[in-house]
């Protein structure tokens, strides 16, 4: 599993003008089964990503298809973690 930290390197006029893409593009990531939640960051900074189902080289990819990532206005930190615990809501993350 994955999350994904973005934070934003250029205003947040830039970043709004591209929020209908960058949500088209989350949207197909969800329907792929790649993402499983995101949300953006208080203060509104960036933003972040649960991903679950690839692996590191295929999410770097799918990253690179971000309009946020291609116009440069957001920079991005993947950080992969083994989840050994969680709420029985999510314990179909859990990895043994």
């Amino acid at each position: 599993m994955f999350v994904v930290t973005l934070t934003y390197v250029k205003d947040l006029e830039s970043v709004d003008r591209l929020i209908p893409a960058h949500i088209e593009w989350l949207e197909r990531q969800y329907s792929a089964g790649v993402f499983l939640a995101s949300g953006r960051r208080v203060p509104r900074i960036g933003g972040i990503i649960l991903a679950n189902g690839v692996t590191r080289e295929e999410l770097e990819e799918v990253l690179q298809e971000d309009p946020f990532n291609k116009a440069m206005i957001a920079e991005y930190e993947i950080i992969e973690f083994v989840p050994s615990m969680t709420n029985y809501q999510l314990s179909f993350l859990k990895e043994v």
